[in-house]
This record gives structure tokens, sequence and C-alpha cells, in this order.
């Protein structure tokens, strides 16, 4: 059976999918795809911490489903604008399961993730799968990745 470990960049999952389809990700219907006849050594699901009653049901699903959620602290700066980002977590996490499993499963758009896949492919031998938005998600990432899997209607709740 293949090994997997999952990791999901939720702010970038949100908000690729409401911008491109005005509705959000269905994580059922990803978890029953993704680990369909694999072992899951691991699975996370990175998330801001904002500390209101939905987002805390949001992270309560994500639990039930399977997800150990990590939260970071949403940082609102003085002049406005706002820090909550996770590439250094996930990047740290990736490399510590990349040497136990046969395929890393990445949802993110994020190009900066390119560096880190082809480490994992090159000194771990592993296969790198990315879920993406194929219009928000960086060509960089969609050709490092040994599979390209496009969130489309079969991933979505609610499309409009």
């Amino acid at each position: 059976m293949e090994k997997v470990a999952i990791f999901v960049d939720v702010q970038n999952i949100y908000y690729t999918v409401k911008d491109t389809y005005g509705c959000n990700f269905d994580y059922n219907a990803f978890w029953a795809e993704a680990t369909q006849g694999r072992e899951v050594v691991a699975a996370y699901a990175y998330a801001i911490h904002r500390g209101d009653e939905k987002q805390r049901q949001f992270q309560n699903i994500l639990r039930g489903i399977g997800f150990e959620v990590k939260l970071k602290p949403f940082i609102q700066r003085s002049d406005g604008s706002a820090k909550g980002d996770w590439d250094v977590g996930i990047t740290l996490d990736v490399i510590e399961h990349a040497a136990e499993v046969d395929r890393v499963i990445l949802l993110s758009g994020d190009g900066d993730f390119d560096l880190l896949v082809d480490k994992v492919q090159s000194k771990y031998n592993v296969d790198v799968e990315i879920y993406g938005v194929p219009a928000l998600t960086a060509s960089s990432l969609i050709n490092t990745a040994n599979f390209f899997r496009e969130i489309e209607d079969t991933l979505l709740l609610g499309r409009k």
C-alpha cells in the first residue's frame, strides 16, 4: 500500500477556490480521493487562528476528517496589513515526513514551494502531487510536481 503524507495550505486553498469558483473546497471529497487505497502517515492542515466560533467549527471538521490542524495567530500590523504565513512550517514538516512516504500530497498554488518539491523528489525519491486551482497555481509548481490535480467540480462545495 502506498504511504502518503498530506499538507494543506488552508488559506491558499480557501482564497484561490473562493476567488475562482465562488464557493468552498470540499475537504471530505478530497480526503476520500487522496487516501483511497493508501496509508496516511501524516496529514496536516495549516491555518490562521482568528478565534471566532465559525473558524473553530471548521477546524473541528478538519480534525474529524483526519487532519492534525496547526494554527498560527493572525497578526494585524499597524499599517493595516496582515501576517499569517505557514510556508516555513509546511516546508519543515514536508522535509520531516518525506523519508517515510512514497508520495507527498501538497494542496497549495504557492510557487515558493517549487524548490521544496524539487528537493524532496531528488533527496527522498518521492512523488509529489499538487492540488491547486489551475489559474491561480504557479506554473513552476505545476511543472515541478510529478502529478497536478486540478481543483474542479468534484472537489467543490456549493458551486454557483
